[in-house]
């Protein structure tokens, strides 16, 4: 729905006087549609499904963009670090959305938008990203910020597909299984894919790894699914590992992570799945693949402890010397594995605590006298009060 076609569709319902409209909330990314909350004279809500030191982050570009002599393009590929507020490391450059540096970023324009909205919800909560929820409350001109999260989706598929997934994982043994999985746009072509397996085998340990195709090139479509992954997997490599391996294609991530059989997430570090991982207590070996992940990667590393790294600058769109795609090593894979899977690797053990009592703080933070919760009553009475002025 266009911002045209909702707006008309909002007028209908308010002439109609079938609904009483007191408020708007908008995603992030339709900040537009705040001209037509303002039309009707109704105040606009923002809803972040990105986490708050993302937020943080965009304001904070919005400030250095009024700066004079001040250009933000200059940091691209840059090897500069830089203080960020909500952040107590200084963030490489290098981590940051791309979209971000260009000229005229359009979510620069979003940051200037969100600080005309009433508040902003942010799908987080306090416990996990406390530095940066305190920088936004003591942001200068930034509205209230309600941490609300995590609000997740954990119900179970139950089509064949993913039916036959836990099947297979029920026979594997508790904290076994390293599972790999890059999102709805995650894909690799068949030299990174035959890296990949390189270092499952290496490693020894159970997997169960999604493999989706990449759409053509040129084309911004979802990937599918190989028709046949032994013409893009080393020779013999899924007969190797039959007995500790599984290769699917689409996977339910949320039931995979619930499973008990899994001990270790190699992930693109999307923030869902970020949120996913915390809420079921499966630590995190991160590979960033596009738009805000590096800076998510980055942070759950150097910011929380709370992952290992496989890479934290790594760009699907990267072309070293413009022609040669920049490939992660098995060797890399291999390390970071093995240290989200063996007893005894230090890191590893200190990361997996970590993340258990996150797990149980994500838990707390939504059930009453929680800080989500409390969030949310405050955010439910701020409601209110706009329904009785409107």
């Amino acid at each position: 729905m266009n911002k045209q076609h909702a707006r008309d569709h909002v007028r209908k319902m308010v002439s109609t006087g079938s609904t009483q409209i007191a408020w708007f909330v908008i995603n992030l990314l339709c900040t537009r549609m705040m001209d037509g909350a303002a039309k009707l004279g109704l105040p606009s809500y923002i809803f972040s499904t990105s986490n708050a030191a993302v937020l943080g982050l965009l304001f904070h570009f919005d400030t250095l963009s009024r700066e004079p002599n001040r250009e933000i393009t200059e940091l691209k590929d840059s090897d500069i670090e830089l203080a960020v507020p909500g952040f107590v490391n200084p963030v490489p450059a290098k981590v940051l959305p791309s979209v971000l540096l260009e000229e005229e970023s359009v979510f620069i324009n979003i940051a200037k938008r969100m600080r005309e909205s009433k508040s902003i919800m942010v799908n987080t909560f306090a416990e996990l990203e406390s530095n940066a929820v305190r920088s936004l409350a003591e942001g200068d001109k930034v509205p209230p910020v309600y941490s609300v999260g995590p609000v997740i989706h954990l119900v179970k598929d139950k089509n064949e597909e993913a039916m036959e997934i836990m099947r297979w994982l029920d026979n594997q043994p508790p904290s076994s299984v390293v599972f790999l999985c890059f999102g709805s746009m995650g894909s690799f072509e068949g030299d990174q894919l035959r890296q990949i397996a390189q270092a499952l085998e290496q490693s020894g340990h159970r997997f169960l790894w999604s493999v989706r195709q990449p759409p053509p090139k040129g084309k911004r479509e979802i990937p599918g699914e190989y028709r046949d992954l032994n013409h893009v997997l080393p020779e013999g490599f899924i007969e190797r590992t039959t007995e500790i391996g599984k290769v699917i294609g689409w996977a339910p991530q949320a039931a995979v992570l619930t499973h008990t059989a899994v001990r270790g997430f190699v992930s693109h570090c999307g923030w869902n799945s970020i949120l996913e991982s915390l809420w079921c207590g499966v630590p995190v070996a991160t590979w960033p693949m596009y738009a805000k992940q590096q800076l998510n990667a980055f942070q759950l590393v150097k910011e929380l402890g709370l992952a290992v790294e496989i890479k934290l600058d790594y760009n699907k769109d990267f072309r070293q010397n413009g022609t040669e795609v920049v490939l992660v090593t098995a060797e890399e894979i291999e390390i970071g594995i093995k240290k989200l899977m063996e007893s005894g690797n230090e890191c590893g053990e200190k990361i997996k605590q970590r993340v258990k009592e996150m797990s149980e703080k994500s838990k707390i933070a939504v059930v009453e006298g929680g800080s989500s919760y409390r969030s949310i009553g405050l955010l439910i009475e701020e409601f209110m009060k706009n329904i009785l002025i409107n």
